[in-house]
């Protein structure tokens, strides 16, 4: 019984960190003003990326490098449109995610003469996720994220962005800069969780993130924005995940076991959105010439 516990605990960990890493960047990303929706489309960019970046150069450190500079790009491209030109935010995001699927479909059959997977990569050899070095940035993730948005002057002016962009605006600060920056965070760290899945599973399958990016946005927001709550709340939509493949048994309905997850995570959201409350200007584009 022991045994079966620290293999739950350890599949828990293993599973939660495309999640921790997307949910406490997603936090720096909304933080700042701008709603990530594109979570998905990173995840996937940042695993394809792992890659091609591997396949290539038979590194996963290369890899990883490869994919963060992927995610990072599919990200300026999310903050150019939402704060550059001030579009919806929320169409950019799911304009994002269409965008990575296809393009990653497409790298897929230039890069590997398949639209379905990649070649094998050997991914990070490491004999347990706890020495895995990506849970362990995951977890790194978490507390340097906490102490960086609530104990710095750029975490103070990154919140502050987020709450009233006209005020931060008239000491001096770029709103501008401080948004892109957010965002950018974001899509490094949903890249490295991208960059986690694909080491786990040792090859690039077509749209393998899966919603992953959408339950991590659901465990930003049960987290109250912040890097902390939001590695809690992916322990807990991991907790879920790993249950649902434990719970394999002939007496519920398959289809409801695979659900299991995704009820979850509205029955929690129908929980406690009411009592989080985002940053006051979240999603509110910000002109500065209308302000002035």
């Amino acid at each position: 019984m022991e045994n079966v516990a620290i293999v739950f605990v350890l599949q828990v960990l293993r599973i939660s960190v495309p999640y921790i890493l997307a949910s406490v960047g997603a936090s720096f990303s909304e933080r700042s003003g701008v709603i990530n929706l594109a979570l998905e489309g990173l995840i996937l960019t940042g695993a394809f990326g792992a890659a091609v970046g591997q396949h290539l150069t038979g590194s996963a450190w290369a890899g990883l490098g490869v994919a963060m500079v992927f995610g990072i790009i599919l990200a300026l491209v999310h903050a150019f449109v939402t704060i550059t030109l001030r579009a919806n935010q929320i169409v950019s995001g799911i304009a994002i995610n269409i965008l990575a699927m296809g393009a990653t479909r497409f790298g897929l059959s230039l890069m590997f003469g398949s639209a379905m997977n990649s070649a094998r990569i050997a991914g990070m050899e490491v004999p347990s996720v706890l020495v895995d070095p990506l849970f362990l940035l995951a977890v790194l993730s978490v507390v340097l994220g906490q102490v960086v948005m609530f104990r710095t002057p750029f975490g103070l002016r990154l919140r502050a962005a987020g709450e009233s962009a006209r005020t931060v605006e008239t000491t001096g600060v770029n709103v501008r800069r401080l948004r892109y920056a957010g965002v950018l965070v974001s899509g490094a760290l949903a890249a490295m969780g991208g960059a986690f899945l694909v080491y786990q599973q040792h090859s690039f399958t077509d749209n393998m993130s899966a919603g992953r990016g959408y339950i991590a946005l659901a465990a930003m927001i049960i987290g109250k924005w912040t890097p902390v709550g939001a590695g809690v709340a992916s322990l807990l939509f991991a907790s879920t995940e790993s249950l649902e493949m434990w719970v394999q048994t002939g007496w519920l309905p398959s289809q409801l076991v695979q659900a299991l997850p995704y009820v979850i995570t509205l029955v929690v959201l129908a929980g406690f959105v009411g009592r989080a409350t985002p940053p006051a200007e979240v999603g509110v584009p910000y002109d500065r010439e209308e302000s002035a």
